[in-house]
Parts: C-alpha cells; structure tokens; sequence
C-alpha cells in the first residue's frame, strides 16, 4: 500500500488513516472527529479552489481545511 498525505488524494479515493501527526489542540480536534489511525476514509469531494476537501469516515461526512489534512497520513489502495 501507498502513503500519502490526505491533501494528495483525489476524488472518490479510499484508505486507511495510516497516522496523525497533528499534536495538542488540533491533534485532540482531529481525532474527535473519529480521523483516527485505522479508520476507512474516502474523498468525497473538494471546492472549486481545492479547499476545503470533504471527506467520509464513518457513516458521515465532514469538511478539512488542506491545513488540517496535511497532518493526516492515509495508506490508500
């Protein structure tokens, strides 16, 4: 499997959250967000000037800054 930083994935790409390398307070807000290692993600989308990136984890769908994805490792298929 590949890694790659979550602002690199494409449209309707899948993984795995390999690592968050985010610490203190945007660490914690990551992870609440259920962005934690193990967790299947899949891009769902992205605004017209490529941020925010909308990402599916868990049942749902939440919006990330590209300053916020950067901090998130994915093993993609």
């Amino acid at each position: 499997m590949t890694k790659l930083n979550m602002r690199k994935m494409q449209k309707n790409q899948s993984g795995r959250i390999a690592a968050v390398n985010a610490v203190g307070e945007l660490g914690r807000r990551i992870r609440d967000m259920g962005l934690v290692p193990g967790a299947r993600i899949t891009i769902r989308g992205r605004a017209p000037l490529q941020d925010p990136v909308a990402v599916q984890v868990m049942g749902f769908v939440l919006t990330l800054r590209n300053r916020e994805a950067d901090y998130i490792q994915v093993e993609v298929n």
